[in-house]
């Protein structure tokens, strides 16, 4: 996001807070920011319930007083006339002595009949650069992010510098409503939630665990020809394992506590939140030699962290998930070559969904936030060496960021964009020099002598739920025919050929294809229908002629008309496309 489209977006998150304040002069305003692709501006309407059906209003008055807004004009107030503009608003008071404390001049901009305070950044001429915006939604947010806060009402919008450009960002997301991976999931019967269970908390129902357990199946195969060794380990550990990882004085308010009865005393347990330390454990079950190097743990484990409430977004986001997680264990001489062969395989999954767009952010330290990573620089200097070295070797695109490494180093997240452009973090990988010294992880060198091993940290599928989710998402529901969950649905034109449509469906699931008999009493065009809908990759229609002929009418997604085919000849095609998960 450059300067140009920041000014312009917060300069639009001004003119909604102006046309609110018009509306409801009662409200409380707090804060608009611009963020990625629009703006958003949050407030207090006490007991007023504004809606979805309120923006409409609010765009009108936006546009009714715009003509007047020619310019922003700046000024500065002491601390107590800044409070004076905004009586009994607690979170701009709050807001005023923060940026008082701090030594920050306070600074207002007015537009038209409306100022408000304000670090700058607008357009020079509002009444003709903010023609062309739209409001999109209306959510809660907590004040400053925090659930101890009050819940205040946060409107979403968005503005382009010409209409045309607003024109194509809707039709985007109209798009993107299609493919919300919760619509899709309930529509397609993948997963669910249940408020009995709790939020965060997802239930596969089981074509979702079709789809789940053939992206694990695949995993695991291509994994074991790739060197890995495949362990599992406990749901439960001490707590005393997470002060030894380092996690504790930093994820600590993320993970979940069991207390249990302990031989003397009760004792906290944690509810697994990752699989590190766990894998670390089996690494120092024995002493091992530079000749095991490099050795690859690999499982797919389930783990859970606390999300907020806000943060939680279907499978996507939720509070227990399971990791396509490995560690493998080098030396320094391995770190480049080995962290290269992850790319690789992050490569040959991606291609071989089809996925194209993507690219890897280098995480470094937040200089602002030293205080959340360890403190031995040498070992940060390392790896961060190592990392660069790697993706260069790589030739993989990547960008820095400031932020995001994790406590125990910097991280490698690799960004992946979606068929309609929405960018996910989808996994990752870490050069981790850290935590052998915390867990003391040695191997015996060619000298005989005892050295540190390299870890990294890597889980090129993500979790199962969210790369489910986004490939729900990718696909618009319509996955590729080895990862649908239902393959071919046969449908007998009438009852006299249910006979032969039941044998089309034994066959078929003999050979190994997921295949549903569809013989309700309904015409055969609203059964056609009912499986477009499902999205189902083959649609087979049987009559006098296909029992005949020993042939299925064939309607393949995405293509209008059908073809006749011999079950043989049906049958193998398919076989051949699971195979070699073809994404034709």
């Amino acid at each position: 996001m450059n300067d140009e489209q920041t000014n312009l977006r917060h300069s639009a998150a001004h003119l909604l807070a102006a046309a609110v304040m018009q509306l409801w002069p009662k409200a409380l305003r707090t804060i608009g920011p611009s963020i990625e692709n629009g703006f958003y501006f949050d407030f207090d309407f006490g007991d007023t319930k504004i809606t979805q059906n309120d923006l409409p209003r609010i765009e009108a008055e936006m546009t009714r007083i715009l003509p007047a807004w020619k310019s922003f004009e700046r000024y500065e107030l002491d601390t107590d006339a800044a409070k004076k503009e905004y009586p009994g608003n607690a979170y701009k008071h709050e807001l005023i002595d923060e940026f008082t404390n701090e030594g920050q001049k306070l600074t207002f901009y007015k537009s038209g009949q409306y100022w408000d305070l304000c670090r700058g950044g607008h357009v020079d001429h509002p009444d003709r650069q903010l023609k062309h915006f739209k409001l999109l939604s209306i959510a809660g947010a907590y004040w400053r992010g925090s659930e101890k806060n009050k819940m205040l009402t946060r409107i979403y919008g968005t503005v382009f510098s010409t209409q045309k450009e607003l024109d194509d960002y809707l039709t985007i997301l109209e798009e993107a409503k299609k493919r919300d991976h919760r619509k899709l999931g309930k529509d397609l019967e993948i997963f669910t939630f249940a408020d009995e269970i709790g939020p965060g908390l997802p239930l596969w129902l089981p074509k979702g665990t079709i789809i789940k357990d053939e992206l694990e199946k695949w995993g695991k195969q291509t994994e074991a020809k790739w060197g890995y060794q495949r362990v599992s380990t406990p749901f439960l550990t001490k707590r005393e394992l997470f002060v030894t990882s380092g996690h504790v004085p930093y994820f600590e308010d993320e993970m979940y506590k069991v207390t249990v009865p302990g031989e003397n005393k009760e004792e906290t347990y944690f509810i697994k939140p990752m699989n590190c330390p766990f894998h670390h454990m089996i690494y120092k079950s024995k002493m091992r030699s530079y000749r095991d190097l490099p050795l690859k743990l690999a499982e797919y484990g389930t783990v859970a962290r606390y999300e907020d409430s806000g943060s939680l977004n279907g499978i996507l986001r939720p509070r227990l998930f399971c990791q396509n997680d490995a560690h493998v264990y080098c030396t320094e001489d391995q770190a480049v070559d080995v962290f290269v062969e992850i790319i690789r395989l992050h490569q040959y999954y991606y291609d071989a969904l089809g996925l194209k767009d993507y690219y890897i952010v280098l995480c470094l330290r937040d200089p602002a936030k030293k205080d959340k990573y360890h403190g031995e620089e040498e070992l940060w200097q390392k790896s961060e060496s190592l990392s660069r070295a790697a993706m260069d070797k790589a030739g993989v695109k990547y960008v820095v960021e400031d932020e995001g490494a994790a406590h125990y180093g910097p991280k490698m997240d690799f960004k992946i964009k979606s068929a309609i452009g929405t960018e996910y973090g989808i996994s990752t990988n870490q050069i981790d020099l850290f935590m052998p010294r915390r867990f003391d992880l040695k191997y015996t060198d060619r000298d005989g002598s005892q050295k540190y091993v390299i870890v990294q940290h890597r889980a090129p599928l993500g979790s199962s739920e969210r790369f489910v989710g986004f490939l729900l998402e990718h696909f618009a529901g319509a996955f590729p025919v080895w990862l649908a969950p239902v393959q071919s649905a046969v449908l007998p034109i009438t009852d006299k050929h249910l006979d032969y449509a039941q044998k089309v469906h034994q066959v078929l699931k003999d050979a190994g294809i997921r295949s549903e008999l569809d013989a309700r009493n309904e015409p055969l065009s609203a059964r056609v229908r009912d499986w477009e809908l499902q999205k189902v990759p083959y649609i087979l229609a049987v009559g006098d002629r296909e029992a005949q002929d020993n042939s299925v009418s064939v309607r393949k997604r995405g293509i209008a008309k059908t073809f006749s085919q011999s079950m043989p000849q049906f049958s193998a095609s398919v076989i051949k496309e699971i195979a070699t998960r073809s994404l034709a």
